[in-house]
């Protein structure tokens, strides 16, 4: 049981950091920005054409695909929520890296599905780079939940290839047995 509220409460730090972080930042752009407007500091006006912040909302999924599928991506968002909350205590203590992603990508799923609830199954986005679509906090840690899943399998494939690699076999004798007479 010990282990079990421990596995729950490394889980829910790390989701509550990054909700909060992109609850607040959705909070400062919809406070802020009027709807479809954009903002950047004083003085750097010369990054506009590369990065702004702008206050946009997507019905769809992250960075603006399959739009008008709100109710549908809310539907998903709480399978995803109840598969990690389910599955998280069952991997082992030291693969981190599965660790670490399944919690970035419940809280992503958790940020955006709250603004789904509260906005009318829309989601803000403000943050715009370049030709890129416009995205969010929620949308960057499910992306970057992705990117150390997969860094983590790497690392764990290559890392039990050298084990494997590092296991002697014994000589070619010794696994027939002694030649007979």
């Amino acid at each position: 049981m010990k282990r079990l509220t421990r596995d729950y409460l490394v889980l829910a730090l790390v989701v509550s950091v990054i909700v909060a972080l992109d609850q607040w930042t959705k909070w400062l752009v919809r406070t802020n920005i009027p709807y479809a407007g954009s903002w950047l500091p004083t003085g750097w006006e010369w990054l506009e054409p590369y990065a702004r912040i702008v206050h946009w909302y997507n019905s769809g999924a992250a960075f603006g695909m399959f739009q008008q599928g709100g109710g549908v991506f809310a539907i998903l968002a709480v399978i995803v929520v109840i598969a990690i909350i389910y599955y998280f205590p069952r991997v082992e203590d030291d693969d981190w890296p599965l660790r670490l992603a399944m919690g970035m990508q419940l809280a992503g799923a958790l940020g955006n599905l709250i603004d789904r609830l509260i906005l009318d199954g829309k989601v803000t986005d403000f943050i715009s780079v370049w030709t890129f679509p416009v995205f969010n906090v929620a949308d960057a840690s499910i992306t970057m939940g992705v990117v150390v899943l997969v860094l983590g399998v790497w690392w764990k494939e290559r890392h039990d290839k050298k084990m494997a690699a590092q296991t002697v076999s014994p000589p070619v004798e010794e696994q027939i047995g002694e030649p007979r007479e």
